[in-house]
């Protein structure tokens, strides 16, 4: 009985000194671990997140590069911070749906149960190009054409399992048309080779593929996310062609699993109005980005709902990898 008496009294000890600290909730410094390099477009939306929480908060807000193994070392010591809130994540398509999906339990974190989820910062979306000299002007012609030739035309990507990669392989499941893979080591070298002509198309980013499309050196036939991009209205979505197709990135906010619930409703109350105003939005859009919002339960739909659809096509494709790219 008395043992019984002791846990109660440490359990209620541990509660009481939990949703104090959540009421006291920042007094000092936090810090939002960025799993990729210093200068990418993860750090602009962190530091963008960064500045609204240091004005309502009354806190400096640091940014922790952690890149490396994929953007699963970042995920990986946000999962195993103290749940205080004082460490939070920068959260990644890549890091919680791509990337588990494509190797499964062999990264040392549940992608859904060792992560509190506050909201969703940014679609990061992908877009479909072709050399500049191949005969489509449009998704369905490519597509047309793609089953004239079976086999005939390649398609880049930065290394097997990238979400590039598997963009592409939803676009032969959905259509059933036979593309042949070229992976290369990062996105650059395979923009360049499309460029040349030497590969007749490449799926990756928006904003990298743009200076190219306006320059008339390739032609971009369409986004991967749901619908049009609003910064690009002319550029159409994929899915207008081929429905059911998506292919958008994300990130957002996220902290390891205990994170108190008051302090998960506090910083997506303040994400969410902070990130609709229209010179965050047109800075984001700037950047090629698209402002987003949710609610904590609203990232965690997301989360489970890519990693349903990505393991689906990872199987249909038969696509397998020992680790990530």
């Amino acid at each position: 009985m008395r043992g019984a008496l002791l846990h109660t009294s440490i359990a209620c000890a541990l509660l009481t000194a939990t949703l104090a600290g959540a009421q006291s909730y920042p007094n000092k410094p936090i810090r939002i671990i960025v799993p990729y390099p210093p200068g990418s477009g993860t750090e602009f939306t962190a530091r963008e997140v960064a500045q609204l929480f240091t004005k309502a908060l009354g806190q400096q807000v640091v940014i922790d590069t952690r890149p490396g193994a994929g953007a699963t070392l970042g995920h990986a010591l946000a999962a195993k911070a103290a749940p205080d809130g004082y460490t939070l994540l920068l959260a990644t398509a890549g890091g919680l749906s791509t990337g588990p999906a494509l190797v499964g339990n062999k990264i040392p974190y549940d992608p859904v149960k060792d992560f509190a989820p506050i909201g969703l910062a940014t679609y990061v979306p992908y877009a479909l190009a072709v050399t500049s000299g191949l005969q489509a002007r449009n998704v369905k012609e490519l597509v047309e054409l793609a089953k004239a030739a079976p086999g005939k035309l390649n398609v880049a990507s930065p290394g097997v399992g990238t979400p590039n990669h598997l963009g592409a392989a939803q676009l032969m499941t959905l259509t059933g048309i036979d593309l042949v893979h070229v992976p290369y080591k990062g996105s650059t070298l395979a923009l360049t080779d499309v460029i040349a002509g030497n590969v007749q198309m490449v799926i990756t980013g928006l904003l990298q593929l743009l200076p190219y499309h306006q320059a008339g050196k390739l032609r971009i036939l369409g986004v991967g996310h749901m619908q049009r991009v609003k910064a690009y209205p002319d550029i159409p979505a994929i899915n207008e062609s081929i429905p059911g197709y998506y292919n958008t990135g994300w990130w957002g906010i996220a902290g390891p699993a205990a994170l108190p619930k008051s302090i998960v409703d506090k910083l997506n109350a303040i994400m969410v109005p902070g990130l609709a105003q229209p010179d965050v939005v047109q800075r984001f859009e700037r950047n090629g980005l698209e402002v987003a919002s949710s609610s904590p339960q609203g990232l965690r739909d997301l989360i489970d709902s890519d990693l349903k659809l990505w393991r689906k096509i990872i199987k249909d494709a038969k696509i397998s990898v020992d680790v990530l790219p």
